[in-house]
């Protein structure tokens, strides 16, 4: 797929806009025009890294379900769109079908915008309901938390950092995408405390004071890894190969998961987490130990308290202890 634009997480990196080759075979056809808006639409309106690529994967299996059935761009009409929705429904969750649905009818959107076809088929097509109370995100208890924390080996400055990244998530609330994104320069004191920068979605600045044991982690990591006058540089590195050194490359989203699932693994713990699992565990301790979803929501960084209320998973336990009344 042919288009590139340069990236919001590195001075001077590209981002390329490719899923599995070239331009779908539909915008292909439908002429040049149409073949500049559809990169255009990808690079200069959607800023966000991570939502590009969501939404260039939902929208690149419509395109060649398009293309299978020999549509052109211009013969796209609701009803193919709301065909196609009624075959997402039956392989894909609700919530993923409706963020497919979301990305397609904004592309077809700018394509009316920039004049290539002149109505969206998409405008119409309605998505599944869904409505969610509580989120699916597993979360650890107090003990598994501790557990796995305790058991990374912190006798090398890979095992420091791997503590130090899952801490962050856990006391701070914050998301992967942020944590693997701060600078040395984004750990800093504040009066007699430290405070933690998170550069969250949106490009929004989230400041918050850290926890007294998040800030041992770091102090201890940023010490061993020998980055402190290093203020501009990437706080959490990725690793030289099993050297047990860091390099000067950022740890990415995919490196934290599969460390998580290292970690898990060597903790012995066989609930099926994730990085985000550690922003629940964070947020449901909290709520047990006193704290408010206002507060919660603020220190999440959450624009609605319906957000925040989706990882309070403070009834799971009593719901356990209900379920355990059946003598059957």
């Amino acid at each position: 797929m042919s288009g590139e634009v340069l990236g919001t997480n590195s001075p001077g990196a590209v981002v390329r806009i490719e899923a599995d080759g070239p331009l779908p075979a539909v915008i292909v056809r439908a002429g040049k025009r149409a073949g500049e808006k559809f990169v255009e639409f990808f690079t200069a309106t959607i800023r966000n890294e991570n939502t590009r690529m969501a939404y260039l994967r939902a929208v690149t299996p419509f395109f060649r379900w398009v293309e299978a059935r020999t549509l052109t761009l211009e013969a796209v009409r609701p009803i193919h769109v709301a065909a196609y929705v009624e075959l997402l429904c039956r392989e894909r969750a609700a919530p993923t079908v409706k963020q497919h649905l979301a990305a397609i009818r904004m592309l077809f959107d700018y394509l009316v915008v920039g004049q290539v076809i002149e109505m969206n088929p998409a405008a119409a097509v309605r998505g599944p309901s869904y409505s969610a109370k509580k989120g699916k995100t597993p979360v650890l208890d107090e003990d598994e938390a501790r557990t796995l924390l305790a058991r990374i080996d912190t006798t090398t400055v890979v095992g420091l950092r791997d503590r130090a990244v899952i801490a962050v998530m856990v006391y701070s609330f914050a998301r992967v995408g942020a944590v693997v994104g701060m600078r040395v320069q984004d750990y800093y004191p504040q009066g007699k405390r430290w405070w933690l920068r998170l550069h969250e979605k949106g490009g929004k600045l989230h400041d918050l004071p850290a926890h007294h044991k998040l800030e041992e982690y770091l102090d201890t990591y940023v010490a061993a890894a020998g980055i402190g006058g290093d203020k501009k540089g990437s706080l959490f590195r990725t690793a030289a190969g099993k050297t047990g050194r860091l390099t000067d490359n950022p740890l990415t989203r995919r490196d934290a998961y599969r460390m998580v699932k290292r970690r898990q693994k060597d903790a012995g713990i066989e609930t099926a987490i994730g990085c985000h699992t550690f922003r629940a565990t964070g947020i449901t301790n909290y709520l047990l130990n006193g704290g408010t979803l206002e507060k919660a929501q603020q220190l999440a960084n959450h624009e609605s308290a319906r957000t925040t209320k989706l990882y309070d998973r403070r009834d799971d336990k009593p719901s356990l202890d209900e379920i355990e009344r059946i003598t059957i």
